[in-house]
This record gives C-alpha cells, sequence and structure tokens, in this order.
C-alpha cells in the first residue's frame, strides 16, 4: 500500500460496515488501524456465513489488525485506555449513549488524549426523536429518499448492495481526514460525528436540488431518462448499458451502429427533448435490434462508432475485462491461516503508483501478543 497516513494510528470499536468501513479506507492509506474487538464472538458480521471469517467480515477488514479485549472489565479497558494515549483517531458505530456507558465516550477518551480524534457514527444523529431507534442499510437509504430512487414500481423490492453503509464509512473516514489536518495546524483534536441518514441525504443531493430548485421529484427514471441511459439484452442473454448523455454526435454513432441512420427523421426521436419524452418507444426499439446480435458483437460495432457503453458485466466478469486487468484492480494475499484472499485495490493512485499490496483480514485477536508487547515495551520506556 502508499503509506500517505503512515505513523497515523486509528483505534477502531466498529462492527457490521459504517465503522469497519471507515477503518478500512484510513487502512488503506497507511494507517495502523487497530480493531478492537469482543473475545469469543468479535464483530457479529465475522459469523455471517458460519465460523468467524465470513465475506462479510473480509469485505470491509483488510488493512487491520485486531485485538480483543472486553471494556466491560475494568482491566480491558485500562489496556483500551493505554492504545488511546498512543492513538491519534478513534472510531465507533454505536447507539447514542453506549460509548458513554463502555467509558469510551468523547469527554473520556478526551481526557486520556487530547489530540485524539474522536469519530462517532450513528443511524439518526446524536439527539433528536430518531435519536435512539435502529438503523440498518434499508432503513437510511428510505428515510433520506433515495430508495424511492432505486425501486421498480412495477416490481417494488430491494435492490442492490448495502450503498448507505458504505456511504456513511466514506464520509466518516473523509471527515477524519479533515480533522487530521487541521490537528496538524492547531495540535488540537476534534469529534466527528456522522450519521447514516445525513451521510445518504447528502448522497442524494441531486434529488433534494432538483426539488428545491425547480419543485421535481424525482423518481427511479427521472435520471436514466434525462441522461438516455439504457441497458439491452442481447441475442446471448448478456446485456450491455448505453449512457448516451447529450452530445448528438453519441446519438448518429448509435444510429450507424444499429444501421438505422434514417431513425432521426422520425419526431420522437428527431431531438434530445423528443428522445427524453419518447424513451419508452427507443427502449422498444433498441430491444428488438439488440437481440439480434451478441454482446461480443455489439461491443465491437459500438466501440467502432465511439458510442458510450460497457458490457453490463456479472461480478465473476468485471474484473477480467482487459481495462481493468491493466489497471491492476484485483490485488491478492496470502493469510498465514486463512489462505489466500483476493481483493479489490484502493482506487487512488499517488505519483502514478497504484496501491497493489494489501494485509488480509485479521483472524479474530491475531494480534493480542504484538500488540500487548507494543504496550509493555511503551510503559517500560
Amino acid at each position: 500500500m502508499i503509506e500517505v497516513l503512515k505513523d497515523v494510528r486509528v483505534l477502531e470499536q466498529g462492527t457490521f460496515i459504517t465503522g469497519p468501513a471507515c477503518g478500512m479506507l484510513l487502512g488503506d492509506l497507511g494507517a495502523d488501524v487497530i480493531k478492537v474487538e469482543q473475545p469469543g464472538s468479535g464483530d457479529p458480521f465475522r459469523a455471517f456465513k458460519g465460523g468467524l471469517y465470513s465475506p462479510h467480515f473480509q469485505t470491509y477488514n483488510r488493512n487491520k489488525r485486531s485485538i480483543t479485549l472486553n471494556t466491560k472489565q475494568q482491566a480491558d479497558r485500562e489496556r483500551l485506555y493505554e492504545l488511546v494515549k498512543t492513538a491519534d483517531v478513534y472510531i465507533q458505530n454505536f447507539r447514542p449513549g453506549v460509548a458513554e456507558e463502555l467509558g469510551v465516550g468523547e469527554k473520556q477518551l478526551r481526557a486520556i488524549n487530547p489530540r485524539l480524534v474522536y469519530c462517532s457514527i450513528s443511524g439518526f444523529g446524536p439527539d433528536g426523536p430518531s435519536a435512539s431507534r435502529p438503523s440498518y442499510d434499508t432503513v437510511a437509504q428510505a428515510a433520506s429518499g433515495y430508495l424511492k430512487l432505486l425501486v421498480n414500481p412495477a416490481n417494488p423490492r430491494v435492490v442492490g448492495p448495502a450503498i448507505a453503509d458504505a456511504v456513511t464509512g466514506f464520509y466518516a473516514a473523509y471527515g477524519v481526514l479533515g480533522a487530521l489536518y487541521e490537528r496538524s495546524r492547531t495540535g488540537r483534536g476534534r469529534k466527528v460525528e456522522v450519521s447514516m441518514l445525513e451521510a445518504m441525504s447528502h448522497w442524494n443531493l441531486d434529488a433534494f436540488t432538483h426539488y428545491y430548485s425547480a419543485g421535481e421529484v424525482m423518481g427511479p427514471f427521472s435520471r436514466p431518462r434525462v441522461s438516455q441511459s439504457y441497458v439491452m439484452e442481447c441475442k446471448d442473454g448478456k446485456w450491455v448499458a448505453l449512457h448516451m448523455s447529450s452530445p448528438e454526435k453519441f446519438w448518429q454513432g448509435l444510429a450507424n451502429a444499429i444501421e438505422r441512420p434514417d431513425m432521426f427523421q422520425d419526431p420522437r426521436f428527431a431531438t434530445r427533448e423528443a428522445r427524453i419524452q419518447n424513451q419508452e418507444a427507443i427502449i422498444e426499439l433498441l430491444s428488438g435490434i439488440f437481440a439480434r446480435r451478441t454482446r461480443t458483437e455489439w461491443c465491437n460495432r459500438l466501440l467502432a462508432e465511439d458510442v458510450p457503453h460497457a458490457p453490463m458485466y456479472d461480478t465473476d466478469e468485471a474484473l477480467e475485462d482487459p481495462q481493468a486487468r491493466h489497471l491492476q484492480l484485483l490485488v491478492q494475499a496470502t493469510h498465514p491461516t486463512m489462505g489466500d484472499f483476493r481483493t479489490v485495490r484502493p482506487p487512488v493512485s499517488y505519483d502514478g503508483e497504484r496501491s497493489l499490496s494489501v494485509r488480509p483480514p485479521p483472524t479474530l485477536g491475531e494480534h493480542n501478543g504484538e500488540i500487548e508487547a507494543m504496550l509493555r515495551e511503551r510503559s517500560a520506556a
């Protein structure tokens, strides 16, 4: 990894996704992330597939060390406090009030380390009428208005990955980085707070801007209609995605690729505004045409005409694409007991250098010995 956060120590007492995602993003930048877990069970995400090393856990816990501490016990709490003295950042995603009960509230840790950047992640914020409510990914997507933009009214069901969880972790890391930069100038730590509701509301900024500036309440097809985005099934049952945007040259290229240069003589397709209003008619036209050739044939034809497109890959295909392989998106390492670990590298390069090394997610308490030795050494110094 490229260690732009080298010598920054992060204590992460997070579970499931939001807190661990924040810690992972900082670890990807080279921070020393120590994950504090309950003895015996650890992060509940560990056991989602049985055992203590589920794919769910692996996703958000690379580039970390694991130590087991039961902070309800005084001896383990004191060990945690010793770690806090060495830390730059502390992350938790408990419900409001729980951290204080566990002895790890912001004021409690600030008294131990005034320079600490304390990050608190919640579902609905630290106070207010919904502060104590439980929140998970779908709850936050729905409360922010985002889920309404994803669900097809003709087949209403939750779709896609855990967007709200990952986005909240991203915003939390963003807040931590800002606080660390300020501390480099002032010497003072900050309390960084972010809730899933706040994060997803900001992520949904486009919809709110349309509403408050133009009175438009967007639906699941609003953005694809304006951007002229399409997905088409091909002869071989595989799919291709098109994003035609506004330049006329892309539509001219598509007309050439589908061998329908006369399509613009139809008033429904003659202008951008007409195409937006008549997207269903375009879908009907293109669906019949795309069903006549394989995905590979269509990609070749679209590429030749410079039409914005991509194969709509399944997960087992995406990282095998020649461009993905060129960018070295798939990286791997070997855990001494769990074996091979493969993941997607961090997307940011520095000075043309990609982050190609990764530390596999830790087993529960894997680093108890080395972290305890570090504390003993520090105590003896």
